[in-house]
């Protein structure tokens, strides 16, 4: 481990320091966090899944995690917003990528679900870097083997409760159907964020509705504070153990470009980052980033936003955890 990392009393290993490496040196881990390697035990892990077989329109979210971590090496260790130390209050690590089948969706699953498997526990937390959004359901898989069934928030333009594409049950646009399906998540208790865009029919909302969701629409943003919806969210899971879903399209594309399927009229960064604060106080048991596609975006605007989403997330998991 390089001697620039930053040691805490409490025995946190944190990122390389800022002020004796620059931030644009070195190896490129999430944040310029240690490797899972470098430490013996640690909280919460930030991992890859680069897989994009499951997309319907554009490619490249396999390369969303790599993109993700390069934006991240200007995050800094205290979350003035939060009010906390996120590295230093918990031990962070990137686990690096999980390997998963290009060519096989089916076996790509099994071995999500297994690599995730291997990093939660009840008291370890995973943040997982997209790939696209059909990674959700084997993590939320993995994940319902410890915990149960978990409410979920789900940010995104699209609801992703279709049930097939080309007869394929497992893609982009289905992973929320097959959750509710196989009993993943707490009926009732789930929330779709940021939605908006066309549909292939009015009965894509009734069989959303009937599968145990509710919907904050992003047009719902011209009537409501960010701090109304923030209070419907949180009315909404209760004290259930969540799982949070950012599809970076729930973004406008002016604020995330780089993304396979992009929808005009999306949320700003800002309210994006605004709510995920207000959600600080949530029992968030793990999280995804997905469709951040690089080869769309310019001057990395979709992976600075991914990456902070990712230490808003952080912030509220680390800030639950006594060391």
């Amino acid at each position: 481990m390089s001697d620039q990392h930053v040691r805490y009393p409490n025995g946190v290993v944190g990122q390389v320091d800022g002020m004796a490496s620059p931030r644009y040196a070195g190896l490129t881990t999430f944040a310029r966090l240690p490797r899972m390697d470098e430490v013996e035990d640690f909280d919460i892990a930030v991992v890859g899944v680069p897989f994009d077989a499951g997309v319907t329109y554009r490619p490249g979210a396999r390369f969303g995690p790599s993109h993700i971590r390069q934006a991240s090496r200007l995050l800094r260790p205290y979350n003035p917003a939060q009010q906390v130390a996120v590295f230093n209050k918990a031990q962070v690590v990137d686990a690096g990528d999980v390997d998963c089948n290009p060519f096989n969706i089916s076996e790509a699953l099994d071995q999500i679900q297994v690599g995730v498997a291997g990093l939660a526990t009840p008291e370890r937390r995973v943040l997982v870097l997209g790939g696209d959004h059909t990674i959700a359901l084997p993590v939320l898989r993995a994940l319902h083997a410890i915990h149960g069934a978990i409410a979920l928030v789900h940010f995104d333009a699209h609801l992703d409760t279709w049930d097939t594409y080309f007869g394929e049950p497992c893609t982009h646009g289905t992973p929320f159907r097959r959750a509710s399906e196989e009993g993943l998540l707490v009926k009732g208790h789930s929330a779709h964020v940021g939605i908006r865009g066309s549909l292939y029919d009015a009965a894509d909302l009734t069989d959303d509705e009937a599968l145990g969701f509710t919907i904050v629409h992003c047009r719902d943003f011209d009537q409501m504070t960010l701090s109304q919806v923030i209070s419907r969210v949180l009315e909404r899971v209760a004290d259930h153990p969540v799982y949070v879903s950012i599809d970076i399209d729930v973004l406008d594309p002016a604020h995330a470009p780089g993304t396979g399927t992009p929808e005009a009229g999306g949320m700003t960064s800002r309210e994006l980052l605004a709510i995920l604060r207000g959600m600080a106080a949530l029992n968030i048991v793990g999280a995804d980033i997905v469709e951040v596609s690089p080869a769309y975006d310019h001057a990395e605007l979709t992976g600075v936003a991914a990456s902070h989403a990712a230490y808003e997330l952080l912030s509220a998991m680390s800030a639950r955890i006594n060391r």
